[in-house]
Formats: structure tokens, sequence, C-alpha cells
């Protein structure tokens, strides 16, 4: 774990170094919540600094996601049919969605 946590960091500085990965770009957003999944898991948090490793912003931008903020509204039950991050969160490109999986974007709320 924590090898891999060395490799990401210096892919990262290397793509910011070297401009293929731009510092706003980088950011990590936490998604509202729906109202009816208000109260029972953290928010969901989404890395854009892990995402940009391997994908350029058109792959997701604007064929999944428009290209501003809040301007699409996601959803565990889209995500769970494959729109928005189950569009790859399929368990063959990325990580399946699931019960086991709940914690690798529902962070602990730190705020």
């Amino acid at each position: 774990m924590m090898r891999m946590s060395k490799i990401l960091a210096l892919a990262l500085l290397w793509g910011v170094f070297y401009g293929a990965v731009k510092a706003e770009e980088m950011g990590e957003i936490t998604l509202p919540r729906e109202k009816t999944d208000a109260g029972s898991l953290p928010r969901a948090e989404f890395s854009h600094a892990v995402h940009r490793i391997q994908f350029k912003c058109y792959v997701c931008h604007d064929a999944l996601f428009k290209m501003q903020a809040g301007a699409d509204h996601i959803n565990m039950d889209g995500v769970r049919e494959g729109r928005f991050c189950g569009v790859c969160h399929d368990g063959e490109t990325a990580f399946a969605v699931g019960f086991n999986t709940c914690n690798r974007c529902h962070k602990t709320e730190s705020r």
C-alpha cells in the first residue's frame, strides 16, 4: 500500500512538472448527496488526480459529465445502472461498485 502511494505521488509530480496534468485538474470533488441518500454514507469523493494518471479530460467530459460543477445529478441508482461513474466502475475497466467497495469513494467525513 505504501509503495503504491509513493508511485502515485511520483506519477502526479511527473505529470505536473512536465505539463501532462495541470494543477487545477488534480482537485478532489466531494459530491453532494441526493435527498434520499442523506445520512446514510459519507459523501462520495472523486479524485481528479487518480483518474488523470490514466485518462485525458475528454474521456469523461462531456461524454459522461458536463464540464460545470453541479450540472450532473449523480446518484447511486444511476451508478449501479452503469451510468456516471458506473460506466467504468463495472468490475472490468475499474473496481465494481458494490457493498465491499463503498469505502473506496465514501470516505470518513472529516468536515
